[in-house]
């Protein structure tokens, strides 16, 4: 049990299947103010961004970029600095739960939460990329 686990963990489509996870919340974000450029031109208002268009555009390139890389296990040092600073960001510009009342500031704190541990997998990701291609 404990070798099929090992060679699981040290297989190259579990590697693969890791990378797809980690990057589903950012290429559906990116294609999601893509193909609605509208709505994410709205959300990037709602969020007192000016230009709303160009912040879109920056949003849309880091999150496409970002999983790109994370996906082809290319430079993901940079794909998880970039995807971790957009989150970072989010959190302060977006969720910032410190400064909103009641209800909203719970709602913002457990989005701000879950962004943190999703810079944790990024992290760790840019880890095991440069660990997997040093043992190579």
């Amino acid at each position: 049990m404990l070798v099929s686990i090992h060679s699981m963990l040290e297989s190259r489509w579990f590697w693969l299947l890791t990378r797809v996870l980690l990057a589903v919340v950012f290429l559906s974000s990116g294609l999601a103010k893509l193909i609605d450029f509208e709505g994410g031109i709205t959300e990037m208002t709602r969020a007192g961004l000016a230009p709303a268009a160009l912040f879109n555009w920056l949003t849309i390139i880091t999150l496409l970029g970002g999983s790109i890389l994370l996906l082809l296990d290319r430079a993901v040092w940079l794909a998880a600095s970039a995807l971790a600073t957009f989150l970072l960001l989010t959190i302060v510009i977006v969720h910032h739960f410190w400064s909103l009342p009641g209800q909203a500031a719970t709602s913002s704190m457990h989005i701000a939460l879950e962004h943190v541990s999703l810079i944790g997998g990024l992290l760790a990701a840019a880890i095991v990329s440069r660990l997997r291609k040093r043992l190579a």
